[in-house]
């Protein structure tokens, strides 16, 4: 249906003989009559879209798009009117008119029908007794037993994530962890902020909103943040790789997401990345750092109540940047995998018991690797390595091969300067997807999985200035993950909650 010149036109297919009837009338309706073999075009005039409004009702002599109504005869009348944009606007209800005299000259249009306008039909009397059988039937047809669909090509207001909501913390965050520190069944926001020495606690104020921040002193240039459980008492500590004083902070929770003052440990020469897993099966969690300064990895044993033993140290690539502690060749002992920025490697150190781990193996990766995660990406039970690769602009993904060995990287294009990577299903299809964070476009990028650990092509979200951490989790309960973001020189964190 459309409007030109203040003259509203209408195009009725009749699929039965392959011809076309074109109505056409200088008010404001026009009067459609047809039968069961036709079908109605509704076409937006600027963009070409066609728009199929099929129904269904309860009725057995008249079927209509909604909305509509009923009144004392049956036939059909379409109204026109043109919105701002110039769209014509069509609502379709039943009415006492008689219908009006069909017009046939439209036989240019008649192809062009017969090939566009598949599955829109509507079904109604003959159009020869419409008026008769409407006003002698007594059924009708309402909104309430009516079904209608539109088909456009808008796309949603809101594209899995909503715009980013903001809340300040220290100076130059670095790290973000998001765990539920006060047992509330909330997730709370941790973060490392490394130009004021200090950690920001920011409690969930519910349905994904945060409290400002209370503060926590830790170590000097404090780099990475971890939130685990480290003396059996089911409330989450903090622990804290310090860059700039060469030491772990461990501030055990009080309760209440409080934390004491900081404990802190020796590990090697400017540590940048910090894991908190129990790699001895003793029950108790236990250290692990990068150090990037002497291309080391340390462990430092968890010797219960929250303390931990003197490091042992690992030669690892050059300039360890990130580190994760996940089980990949199915022996039940977490290995050790290390993002090597300055040799564009990933080490892989397998666990051989008690704590211990053999010397690395290395798998190119792309420029300048900072960041690390492990996750199940092709549904083969066997976990596979992500890494953002910070001087290429990708993400590469390394297939496990079985027995923890891997595939060569295959690589996706993201944003400027990738600096944190995280894998989790975001879109609920069971499939892991990679998220990153672009500290040169100040974006997040999503990359769906299409399957077979394959990827699909990067939609990016805005965040904060030079995004520098990444979590990926439920903060409001709603059972979908949620994007936390450190932003690095804006001094704040960005909350996108998933539509």
């Amino acid at each position: 249906m459309f409007k030109v010149n203040g003259s509203i036109s209408a195009l009725n297919y009749l699929s039965s003989n392959q011809t076309c009837q074109l109505f056409s009338s200088n008010i404001s309706s026009v009067f459609v009559e047809f039968n069961s073999n036709s079908t109605l075009l509704f076409l937006n005039q600027l963009s070409g879209t066609i728009l199929n409004q099929p129904s269904t009702s309860t009725s057995s002599s008249s079927s209509v798009a909604a909305p509509s109504s009923t009144t004392a005869a049956g036939a059909v009348v379409a109204t026109a009117s043109t919105t701002a944009a110039g769209i014509v606007a069509a609502t379709v209800s039943t009415t006492a008119a008689g219908a009006a005299a069909a017009s046939t000259k439209a036989a240019a249009a008649v192809a062009a029908a017969s090939t566009t306008a598949a599955a829109v039909a509507a079904a109604s009397t003959t159009a020869a007794a419409a008026g008769a059988a409407a006003a002698s039937s007594t059924s009708t047809t309402t909104s309430s037993t009516s079904t209608s669909t539109t088909t456009s090509t808008t796309t949603s207001a809101c594209n899995l994530f909503s715009n980013q909501i903001t809340y300040p913390v220290g100076s130059n965050p670095r790290s973000v962890a998001v765990v539920d520190v006060n047992n509330d069944n909330k997730s709370d926001i941790i973060v490392g902020n490394y130009g004021s020495n200090n950690v920001s606690v920011l409690l969930n104020a519910g349905s994904g909103t945060f409290n400002a921040q209370t503060t926590y002193s830790v170590g000097s240039l404090p780099y990475s943040v971890a939130v685990v459980d480290v003396n059996n008492d089911n409330k989450p500590d903090i622990i804290v790789a310090n860059s700039g004083s060469n030491t772990t902070s461990v501030l055990l929770n009080a309760g209440n997401g409080t934390f004491l003052q900081q404990t802190t440990y020796s590990v090697g020469s400017l540590p940048y990345s910090v894991a908190v897993v129990d790699v001895n099966n003793d029950n108790k969690p236990d250290i692990i750092v990068a150090n990037s300064g002497s291309n080391t990895t340390s462990v430092l044993l968890n010797a219960g109540s929250g303390t931990f033993l003197h490091q042992t140290t690992y030669s690892v690539g050059s300039t360890p940047y990130a580190v994760e502690v996940v089980d990949v060749n199915n022996d039940n002992q977490p290995d050790i995998i290390v993002a090597n920025e300055g040799s564009n490697t990933v080490s892989v150190l397998f666990n051989v018991g008690n704590g211990t781990f053999l010397h690395q193996t290395t798998y190119s990766v792309g420029t300048n690797p900072i960041s690390v995660a492990i996750a199940d990406v092709n549904g083969d039970n066997k976990p596979d390595i992500v890494v953002a690769n910070f001087g290429s602009n990708t993400t590469g993904v390394l297939l496990n091969a079985g027995n923890g060995t891997f595939t060569n990287q295959a690589t996706y294009s993201v944003g400027s300067a990738p600096r944190s990577v995280a894998v989790i299903d975001v879109n609920k299809d069971i499939k892991p997807d990679i998220i990153v964070t672009n500290s040169g476009s100040s974006t997040v990028s999503v990359l769906l999985n299409a399957g077979n650990g394959t990827f699909l092509s990067q939609t990016t979200y805005s965040v904060g200035s030079y995004p520098c951490s990444i979590v990926v989790i439920d903060v409001n309960n709603d059972d979908k993950h949620d994007i936390v973001v450190a932003n690095r020189a804006s001094n704040d964190v960005s909350v996108l909650l998933h539509c």
